[in-house]
């Protein structure tokens, strides 16, 4: 589905040292990103970019295609959680099914309705490469399976219902945004 950003939103969709997230229609947001082998000071340093720039546009969630380089790594950080790397994340199960409303970074001003499972139990990598699992529902399992998807060139559109599809200055939503 093509997303036709109106005229006021488009200065949204602008990348520079203000907004450094990557933006519809880039293609690095539609690769399926490849598992990661190894963890090195570049990536950590990238890592920690991640997390300044998730803060500084009040998201909840941001993967590594919406820096612009295809790696599989998310930080996650909905309400009441700190900051949480993520490392080839994988899903290993899911439950329930739950209806809610979704924002994206990389597609600012942009709502909608996205039925995602209640819960899941994902695993993957800290930064410093120990395995990790957690098992999570409500937002943090909304938000981790929207990041993961990034990973896979899927974005909540793709999976929302488009009669919910809605434009929100992003100043003015109080949903939030991965």
């Amino acid at each position: 589905m093509e997303i036709l950003v109106p005229d006021e939103y488009k200065y949204l969709y602008e990348r520079n040292n203000e907004r450094p997230i990557w933006k519809i229609p880039d293609p690095v947001l539609r690769k399926v990103a490849p598992p990661i082998a190894n963890i090195d000071k570049k990536m950590l340093e990238f890592i920690e970019r991640m997390v300044l720039a998730m803060k500084k546009a009040n998201g909840v969630g941001l993967a590594a295609p919406q820096m612009g380089k295809s790696l599989r790594i998310i930080v996650i950080a909905p309400a009441g959680m700190k900051p949480t790397v993520l490392i080839n994340p994988e899903i290993m199960e899911s439950h329930g099914a739950a209806v809610g409303l979704e924002g994206c970074l990389s597609i600012p001003g942009l709502y909608g309705d996205v039925e995602r499972p209640d819960r899941v139990v994902v695993e993957a990598y800290d930064r410093k490469g120990k395995p990790v699992a957690y098992e999570m529902e409500g937002l943090p399992a909304r938000v981790v399976q929207h990041e993961v998807d990034h990973l896979n060139g899927i974005l909540f559109t793709d999976k929302a219902d488009p009669a919910s599809l809605h434009w929100v200055h992003p100043d003015k939503a109080d949903t939030p945004v991965e």
